[in-house]
């Protein structure tokens, strides 16, 4: 094979070849300038693969490499895909695409992956699991393999919340080795580009209630002399973000409930007057601080719902019956008709307070003494009307009851 006949394969995932399925086990490397690696992963992809006795293939996929990464694919006998968007992710789904294996591994080709120990992860895929992870942190981390910032903070904080928010028994949430069945994998249709591609996967599999395992496995220091590509604050958040985006429970719905009661149940204690616990004092200002939090709460309550309901007809998370599509279905029948109510009731504390002026001989006003239900006034209506128009913007989202 020469340089020109690199594959070129177009990025929708799902995309089928006469040949898959005469593969049992494909190797997928990105690869973007990895000349000083490339080889020996090939060659211990290549090795293990035949020592387990495996019918399997290695592939490159490309994300324009200027090196020769190229060539050095072809003579080490791997299948050179070539993926024209850039991006960690692009290239993965590039490779995936172009697998004729059932199953696939992925890893990075810069040699501190153990390519050479693929069994662990076929033997799982074989007895039945859909997805499995690798676990460095089970496996042994060699020093100097991963940054004290990436190992004791980055890594464990963004695998607690992936564990969390979607209920996986995973140790480590973004081990860039993995394997899985290739069509349980493109049937989640994956959609991003960068590195958040590695959370995507897991928190889209588990969503999608695939079955999901994970096997030890060891991290060495990487073999190049560049810098690696990871950047640890930009592709850190860009996980993060995108582990939030899957989970507007988490964030959204969780902190607009809390938000939302704390703030009814803090107005109803001060409504009487002020109160102290201990040494501090509350009074006016922790009333417009808790209507202003009971607000909150209504929109990023309602945002869960819109978020959960665009995100499902899109395709990012499964139709369920989760609470935010119950709250969606309470908004759509009863939001209009409660949020009015509420309305009355806000003006009817300003009218209260207008009477109790009337009955004063509208004198001059004390701030302090008569603001109180002006305060919880002001928070009704604000919370009334964004009721209402928030259950008509639910209500768009529904599309099958238009």
């Amino acid at each position: 094979m020469t340089i020109d006949q690199v594959i070129h394969v177009p990025e929708q995932v799902g995309t089928e070849h006469d040949e898959v399925g005469e593969v049992e086990l494909s190797v997928v490397m990105p690869c973007l300038n990895e000349a000083e690696t490339l080889a020996v992963c090939i060659r211990k992809a290549l090795a293990c693969m035949s020592e387990l006795g495996v019918r399997g293939e290695v592939i490159v996929s490309d994300n324009g490499s200027t090196d020769g990464s190229q060539e050095i694919a072809i003579a080490e006998g791997a299948r050179l895909i070539h993926c024209e968007r850039r991006g960690y992710g692009a290239a993965l789904r590039t490779g995936i695409t172009a697998a004729r294996g059932q199953y696939v591994i992925m890893a990075d080709a810069d040699d501190s992956y153990a390519l050479h120990d693929l069994g662990p992860f076929l033997d799982r895929l074989r007895t039945g699991a859909d997805l499995v992870m690798g676990n460095r942190f089970k496996g042994g981390i060699q020093r100097g393999a991963m940054p004290a910032l990436h190992r004791f903070l980055g890594n464990p904080v963004l695998s607690f919340l992936g564990r969390t928010f979607f209920r996986v028994p995973i140790g480590d949430f973004h081990c860039g080795m993995r394997g899985f069945r290739r069509d349980r994998i493109l049937d989640l249709s994956l959609r991003t580009s960068g590195m958040e591609f590695a959370s995507e996967m897991v928190a889209r599999a588990a969503l999608a209630q695939l079955t999901i395992d994970e096997v030890p496995t060891t991290l060495a220091p990487d073999g190049r002399t560049r810098a690696p590509h990871l950047r640890t604050w930009r592709d850190g958040w860009r996980h993060l973000r995108f582990l939030l985006a899957l989970s507007p429970r988490w964030m959204l719905l969780y902190p607009g409930l809390a938000l939302l009661i704390g703030g009814i149940l803090v107005l109803a204690w001060l409504l009487a007057g002020p109160q102290r616990v201990g040494g501090l004092a509350f009074d006016l200002h922790t009333m417009l601080a808790a209507a202003t939090g009971v607000s909150i709460g209504v929109q990023a309550v309602a945002l869960a719902v819109v978020v959960h309901a665009h995100a499902t007809q899109s395709g990012l998370l499964p139709a369920d019956n989760r609470m935010e599509m119950r709250i969606g279905d309470f908004a759509v029948r009863r939001g209009v008709s409660i949020g009015a109510l509420v309305v009355l009731a806000g003006l009817g504390c300003f009218g209260y307070a207008l009477w109790s002026w009337g009955a004063a001989g509208f004198d001059e006003l004390q701030a302090v003494e008569t603001m109180r239900l002006p305060i919880l006034g002001v928070g009704l209506i604000v919370v009334g009307v964004q009721s209402v128009l928030l259950s008509i913007i639910v209500g768009l989202t529904r599309v099958d009851d238009l």
